[in-house]
C-alpha cells in the first residue's frame, strides 16, 4: 500500500508511491547510495582540487589573473544558472535519465581537459561541466529522497552523501598539491571520469527508471526558464564585480540592477504563465519557504565567515597561508564528522526544532565571532564551530523539510531551489564582506606592512562587517522559524531498528 503522507504546509494530504518493498536499511540501497554520493563528491571536490593548481595552469597556458578567475568561475556561473531550468527538465523528462546523461556529459567533459591548450579552452571545457552539474546535483536529493519512504532513512542517507563530499571538499588542496608534484594538472579534472562511471553504474543499477505516472507532465515555460537562469546569473556575477571592480565602478551595481529587474520580470512571468516553470505558490508553502531560507542563511553565514577568518588570521593575526589553512580546521572537522550529531538530534526533538536549533546556533556563531573575534583566535575557532555544526545539520534538515513540502512531480526542481539559494547567498556571503573591507580599507589588503592605526581599522572593518553577516543571516533564521511549521506539529523521526539500521 503506497504510504500516507501528511504536508507540514497545510495542504491537503497527498500520497507518495513507494515500492512494492521498501528499503529498511541503507545496505538494501548501497549501488544507488554509492553513486549518489560519488555525484555530491563531484561537486564539492572539483573548485577545491583546482584551486591549488590554477598558478600551474596560468604559467603553462598563459593566462592573465581575470582568465583564471573565469576558470573556476564559469563552472560556478553556469552550474548556479541553470539548475532551475534543468530541475524543471528533469522532473518531466524523468530525473533518472537526465542525471544519467549529465554524468555522460561530464565524462566527456573531463576528458577534452587532455586537448587544452589555450585558457579558452579550459575556460569552455569548465562552463560545459558546470552545465552537467546542474544537470546532476539536484537530481542527487530527488533521487535520495525517492529511495526511501521513511523520514528516518532518508536523514541518514543524506547525512552519508553530504559527508562523502564534504570529505572531498576537506582533502581537495591537499590531493591536488599531491598529485602535481609528479602529474600535469590536467590530472586534476581527470579524476571525474572514474567518479562519473561509479556515479552513472551505481545509479543506473541501484534506481529504477522513473515511472511516468510521477512526472510533472505540462511543456516547460521557456521564457520563465530565460529570464530565471539570466537573473541568477548575473546575481552570481554581482558580488564578484563587486569585489573586483569595486563599489565606485558603474559595472557590478549595473548588473545587480539589471539582475533585480529580469527578477521582477521572473516573478510577473511565473504568476501569469498558464505553465509556470516555478509554481510561486509552492514557495510559499511553509515547509518550503522556511527551509530555503534556512539554507540560504546557513550558505550566507558560512562563506562569509570563511572569509573573513582567512583574512585576519593572515592580515591580523600574522599567519602565513599554510598556518591559516590549518587554523581553518575546526571547521574542516565538524563539518566532516559532525554527520553523527544529526539522527540522534532529529529522533530526540523531530526536524522542526532541528531545524530551529541549528539555525540559531549559526547565527550564534556568527555573534561570538563579531563580538570576540579580536580578541584571540580561541574564539574565532569557538565561532567557526558553532557555524559549522549548525550549517552541518541544517545542510540535511532543511532539505529535507523542502522535499516534504512539494508534490512528488516537483521535487528536482525543489533540490535545484536549494541548491540554487545556497550558491546564491554564498556568494552575498562573500561580496558583503568584501565590500565592506573594501569600502572601509581602500587599497589596505594589498599593502605589505601595516601601521598600528590601519591595525586598529582593519579588526574595526572586521567587526562591522561580521555584524552585517550576522544582522542578515539573523533575519533570514527569524523568518524561517516563523514561517515554519510549529513543532508540535511535526513527530520525531523514527528510531526502531529496521528504519535507522545503516
Amino acid at each position: 500500500m503506497p504510504a500516507r503522507v501528511h504536508s507540514r504546509s497545510g495542504a491537503s494530504p497527498r500520497t507518495r508511491p513507494s515500492p512494492s518493498q521498501p528499503p529498511r536499511s541503507l545496505v538494501e540501497v548501497w549501488p544507488a547510495l554509492a553513486g549518489l554520493s560519488a555525484v555530491f563528491l563531484f561537486e564539492m571536490l572539483d573548485n577545491s582540487i583546482l584551486t591549488v593548481a590554477l598558478p600551474t595552469i596560468g604559467r603553462e597556458l598563459s593566462a592573465s589573473t581575470t582568465t583564471l578567475q573565469w576558470v573556476t568561475g564559469a563552472y560556478s556561473v553556469v552550474f548556479g544558472g541553470l539548475m532551475l531550468a534543468l530541475g524543471a527538465l528533469a522532473d518531466r523528462a524523468g530525473r533518472r535519465k537526465i542525471m544519467l546523461l549529465g554524468l555522460v556529459l561530464l565524462g566527456v567533459a573531463s576528458l577534452a581537459t587532455m586537448f587544452v591548450t589555450v585558457a579558452w579552452q579550459l575556460i569552455a571545457v569548465r562552463a560545459v561541466m558546470g552545465v552537467a552539474a546542474a544537470m546532476t546535483t539536484p537530481g542527487s536529493l530527488a533521487l535520495t529522497f525517492r529511495l526511501f519512504t521513511n523520514d528516518g532513512l532518508r536523514v541518514r542517507a543524506t547525512t552519508l552523501i553530504s559527508t562523502v563530499g564534504l570529505v572531498g571538499l576537506a582533502i581537495g588542496p591537499t590531493v591536488g598539491g599531491l598529485v602535481l608534484t609528479f602529474a600535469p594538472w590536467q590530472a586534476l579534472l581527470l579524476v571525474n571520469v572514474p567518479v562519473a562511471a561509479l556515479a552513472f553504474i551505481g545509479i543506473r543499477a541501484g534506481i529504477p527508471a522513473d515511472d511516468p505516472a510521477d512526472l510533472h507532465h505540462d511543456p516547460i515555460d521557456l521564457a520563465g526558464a530565460v529570464l530565471g537562469t539570466a537573473t541568477i546569473v548575473l546575481a552570481l556575477l554581482a558580488p564578484t564585480l563587486f569585489i573586483e571592480a569595486g563599489t565606485a565602478s558603474a559595472l557590478p551595481w549595473v548588473a545587480t540592477a539589471a539582475a533585480l529587474i529580469l527578477g521582477t520580470c521572473f516573478v510577473i512571468r511565473e504568476k501569469t504563465a498558464r505553465h509556470p516553470l516555478l509554481d510561486l505558490t509552492l514557495i510559499a508553502r511553509p515547509l518550503v519557504s522556511s527551509g530555503l531560507a534556512l539554507k540560504a542563511a546557513t550558505g550566507l553565514a558560512t562563506a562569509g565567515l570563511s572569509y573573513l577568518v582567512t583574512l585576519q588570521l593572515q592580515l591580523d593575526l600574522g599567519w602565513t597561508p599554510a598556518q591559516a589553512a590549518i587554523g581553518m580546521l575546526p571547521q574542516v572537522i565538524v563539518l566532516i564528522a559532525g554527520g553523527a550529531l544529526i539522527s540522534p538530534l532529529i529522533t530526540r526533538v523531530g526536524l522542526t526544532t532541528a531545524a530551529r536549533l541549528s539555525a540559531s546556533t549559526v547565527v550564534c556563531g556568527l555573534a561570538v565571532y563579531t563580538a570576540l573575534g579580536g580578541f584571540g583566535y580561541v574564539w574565532i575557532a569557538l565561532a567557526l564551530v558553532l557555524v559549522a555544526t549548525g550549517m552541518r545539520v541544517v545542510g540535511v534538515v532543511a532539505g529535507n523539510n523542502v522535499m516534504r513540502g512539494l508534490p512528488d512531480n516537483r521535487t528536482t526542481i525543489g533540490a535545484a531551489l536549494i541548491d540554487t539559494a545556497s550558491e546564491v547567498t554564498t556568494g552575498i556571503g562573500i561580496a558583503l564582506s568584501g565590500t565592506i573591507l573594501a569600502t572601509l580599507l581602500p587599497n589596505a589588503l594589498t599593502t605589505a606592512t601595516w601601521s598600528a592605526q590601519q591595525t586598529a581599522e582593519f579588526r574595526e572593518a572586521i567587526t562591522y562587517a561580521g555584524l552585517a553577516l550576522t544582522l542578515l543571516s539573523a533575519t533570514l533564521v527569524g523568518w524561517g522559524i516563523v514561517r515554519g511549521p510549529h513543532p508540535k506539529n511535526d513527530t520525531p523521526a523514527p528510531s526502531t531498528p529496521d528504519a535507522t539500521a545503516a
